[in-house]
């Protein structure tokens, strides 16, 4: 009887260390887990726009300046507006923009996506280093990646 006790104890020691072994780390590929930040005081340079890298001749930008207040550069034109953040539900727009001629044609066709794109958002997220904007109708996210900071 205590050589049957010693190993069913023993059996289930080992069972127990190879559960403790197992590990629930994600496969090494695998996008980072998205964490929550705050957006005001941030400045963001578009990567890519929902599946297209963007442009090295624009530089989109996007800055949250304040509760409820966006802008940015579309890539030749400076844009304002609404933001409203709740949680990770985002709401871009309407937005204000100049109205400046674009030397490149690729890069303004750019800008209008970008614009099109941003008053779509829905809801942002943050995987490190990257802002993901979800954007109603857009099968992937735009990203973005902090701005460098400006000295004065």
């Amino acid at each position: 009887m205590k050589f049957h006790s010693l190993c069913v104890f023993a059996s289930l020691l080992v069972f127990q260390l190879h559960s403790c072994a197992s590990s629930n780390k994600p496969a090494a590929g695998t996008p980072k887990a998205a964490t929550t930040i705050s957006l005001i005081g941030t400045d963001w340079v578009l990567t890519d726009l929902a599946g297209t890298p963007a442009l090295p001749g624009g530089k989109a930008t996007l800055s949250f300046l304040e509760a409820g207040r966006v802008a940015g550069n579309g890539s030749c034109n400076r844009f304002t507006g609404a933001a409203t953040i709740n949680g990770d539900a985002l709401k871009i727009g309407p937005l204000a923009s100049t109205r400046m001629a674009c030397v490149d044609a690729d890069v303004s066709k750019q800008e209008d996506a970008y614009l099109k794109a941003l008053g779509a958002a829905s809801r942002s997220a943050y995987q490190d280093p990257y802002l993901l904007i979800y954007c109603d109708g857009y099968d992937k996210p735009l990203r973005f990646t902090r701005a460098p900071a400006t000295h004065p």
